[in-house]
């Protein structure tokens, strides 16, 4: 259950608004019957709502006390008795705009915190809130609605409309590049920029360096997770996801929807088409076509993965 002294509860919701705000169908229960609250499916009680999601649960869900769950049509018939059910073909998407109504997003009030630094030539757009120590550079620009982290450090960038970045993010430091040389490495001026579009999210102590020429842009309705590592050059699509520890090298191009695992990593100079699927701690050397899931090190197709794994594994019995 979420703690009262850090977030604040805006229900109880009939199970018929809980049906209505998410799109699901009500089967098997009042639909004025009232919600408290949500939970996991182990700690539900007779005035709480939950999900299941991932079949690894269905033990839990069939002895679950939840008063009603979300729940996709083909897991109808695991349902204990007595819970109702709210049927979706996407029941996470439908418990997190439950969650999402009970628990709103507190939008805090503009505000700057009087120990930001924000350079006289920064343009700051309007309703931006602006944490404790952070540090915005000469000419910067951001948008409506932004949201910046304390100790975030923001240089050298143009951000769109309601993007947050959290927490000690660094965005628009030089990128990495140099030319080689026995005598002393070559700095290689990085007269890029970084580019967030409309809605990007930008994880706690995740850092995006601006391009060398060319700009580093990141698509609308990406999401970064913690502690990733942005190269220079980098294109990102929109409605990405890139998962915690991630590296993405310079120069690489992300299409749209694509989807990293946690401590994956990509060399430079690459393409990886739209919605393809990089695994945990995959390690890509190579192009990925549009679709794709890859995985391993260095990271191949999912299937042929497997195949090699299941080889390995007789070569060993023998």
């Amino acid at each position: 259950m979420a703690d009262p002294r850090f977030f604040k509860n805006v229900g109880p919701f009939t199970l018929g608004q809980l049906a209505e705000m998410t799109g699901s169908e009500l089967q098997g229960g009042d639909a004025g019957y009232q919600v408290a609250d949500v939970a996991t499916l182990d700690q539900a009680g007779a005035d709480n709502v939950s999900f299941l999601d991932n079949v690894k649960y269905k033990d839990q869900f069939t002895v679950t006390k939840a008063a009603a769950c979300f729940i996709h049509p083909k897991m109808i018939e695991l349902a204990p008795k007595g819970c109702a059910l709210l049927v979706s073909p996407q029941p996470y998407k439908a418990y997190a705009l439950a969650a999402q109504a009970f628990y709103p997003d507190v939008v805090p009030e503009a505000n700057i915190h009087p120990s930001a630094q924000i350079d006289p030539s920064a343009k700051i757009g309007a309703n931006a809130w602006i944490e404790a120590g952070a540090v915005i550079g000469a000419n910067v620009e951001i948008g409506d609605h932004c949201r910046i982290g304390a100790n975030a450090v923001i240089t050298h960038s143009i951000i769109g409309n309601h993007v947050r970045v959290y927490r000690g993010a660094c965005i628009g430091q030089d990128g990495f590049g140099f030319a080689i040389d026995p005598a002393g490495h070559v700095k290689v001026p990085q007269l890029g920029r970084v580019i967030l579009e409309d809605g990007v999210q930008v994880g706690a102590n995740t850092t995006i360096d601006r391009g060398a020429g060319p700009d580093t842009v990141i698509g609308a309705g990406t999401w970064l997770d913690n502690l990733i590592q942005v190269g220079h050059n980098v294109k990102m699509g929109r409605g990405c996801i890139i998962a915690a520890q991630a590296g993405i090298s310079g120069s690489t191009t992300l299409g749209d929807f694509v989807a990293m695992g946690g401590q994956s990593g990509i060399a430079g100079h690459l393409t990886i088409g739209t919605g393809a699927r990089i695994g945990a701690q995959a390690g890509v050397m190579r192009d990925v076509p549009a679709g794709e899931e890859h995985i391993g090190f260095p990271a191949v197709k999912s299937k042929q993965f497997m195949r090699q794994v299941a080889a390995l594994k007789r070569l060993i019995k023998r």
